[in-house]
């Protein structure tokens, strides 16, 4: 997993509220267990027209989008089913980070799990950051997860919740698995004792 320690980047403007992981990525394009390439069908159903054109008008298609490494989404976001494809999908586009407002916990847990930080800010800081976004589209955000703050393109710095243990996996980019064999030697020692071996 990669490692989240500070970003410094543009955002895309997503305000919508109760975006369903069906949206993020459609059903059709779970048949991957892979990764790669699901990035080009992050919201496909909204990003292109019927034969497949990029509609000009969505967020992600306009040029400043490219290299943009947050979304700024609205309220309840990735809501729906459990499908881990969501923030394979995020991630694959570039995202490192959501802000909104609030997520679905199993979309949470599963971005959490697969390197995507979601944000969550109250809704005045909300409303100001989509309001300052509004006046400077290319401004920038700088997150810095060691002290869980959100600084808006003004400088008001917000402060955002994550748990403990997840927060030390993104600092350390390991997965859980990873967390835990950090600790191979006490496992060994510990299943030698248990087995009654000196």
């Amino acid at each position: 997993m990669a490692q989240f320690t500070t970003l410094k980047s543009r955002a895309v403007v997503l305000a919508v509220n109760d975006v369903d992981t069906d949206q993020i990525i459609p059903a059709r394009f779970l048949k991957t267990t892979d990764k790669a390439g699901l990035g080009a069908s992050l919201f496909a159903d909204w990003r292109y027209d019927a034969a497949g054109a990029p509609r000009p008008d969505f967020p992600l298609n306009a040029t400043r989008a490219r290299g943009a490494q947050v979304l700024v989404a609205g309220d309840n976001f990735g809501c729906g089913s459990s499908r881990e494809h969501a923030p394979w999908a995020l991630a694959g586009f570039g995202f490192r980070a959501v802000v909104a407002t609030s997520f679905a916990d199993i979309f949470r847990n599963n971005a959490l799990k697969n390197g995507l930080l979601p944000v969550a800010v109250d809704a005045a800081a909300h409303g100001s950051l989509l309001a300052q976004l509004g006046r400077a589209p290319d401004a920038e955000l700088a997150i810095d997860l060691a002290a869980q703050t959100l600084t808006l393109p003004d400088g008001t710095g917000v402060r955002f919740p994550i748990d403990a243990f997840s927060r030390t996996c993104l600092l350390e980019g390991v997965d859980e698995l990873g967390y835990i064999l950090r600790f191979e030697d006490r496992i060994a020692a510990h299943e030698r004792r248990a087995a009654g071996a000196p």
